[in-house]
């Protein structure tokens, strides 16, 4: 079972092996949370992403973490062009995505901020739910822990009242 934290903060400053950027298909890291890991990060990261697109909802796929102390950044596409609406849909599976490939890589610990929510400008109350739900149910080889991180109060209090 997976060990579930819940914080407010920025993603780029969490203890974690691994964070995790919603993406979209391109790989273009323009804007929320992409658009910190990059500033924090370096451009390589936006660069070696974008060389592995188009990405598929679903399917996460990891990048090395630049001038970031994460092993890899896991981006885990919630739409498929830049500034798209997110759907549920999408959002369970970005979830899923990158839980499979975390603990496929034998990951400790990752990191996400809510998916969708930001660009997406999916509702943060539907995705605290999808996303707990999503952590409830994942059953872990390797992965211990995920942090779910944001700067967004009405989001974090969310994922709280789901977590209970």
């Amino acid at each position: 079972m997976l060990d579930i934290k819940i914080q407010k903060g920025d993603i780029t400053k969490v203890d974690a092996e691994a964070i995790v950027n919603p993406s979209n298909s391109f790989g273009w890291m323009g804007g929320g949370s992409a658009a910190a890991i990059v500033k924090a990060g370096g451009q390589e990261i936006e660069r070696e992403i974008t060389d592995k697109a188009p990405l598929e909802i679903g399917k996460a796929v990891t990048t090395k973490a630049g001038k970031l102390p994460y092993k890899v950044v896991i981006h885990a596409p919630t739409m498929e062009s830049p500034a798209q609406k997110a759907v549920s849909y999408n959002v369970a599976m970005s979830i899923r995505g990158a839980l499979l490939l975390a603990d496929d890589q034998k990951i400790k610990s990752i990191a996400m901020p809510g998916l969708g929510t930001g660009v997406g400008e999916f509702p943060k109350k539907e995705a605290a739910k999808i996303m707990i739900e999503e952590l409830k149910k994942f059953q872990p080889h390797d992965l211990e822990k995920v942090i779910l991180i944001d700067i967004d109060d009405e989001l974090v209090e969310a994922w709280e009242k789901e977590n209970k």
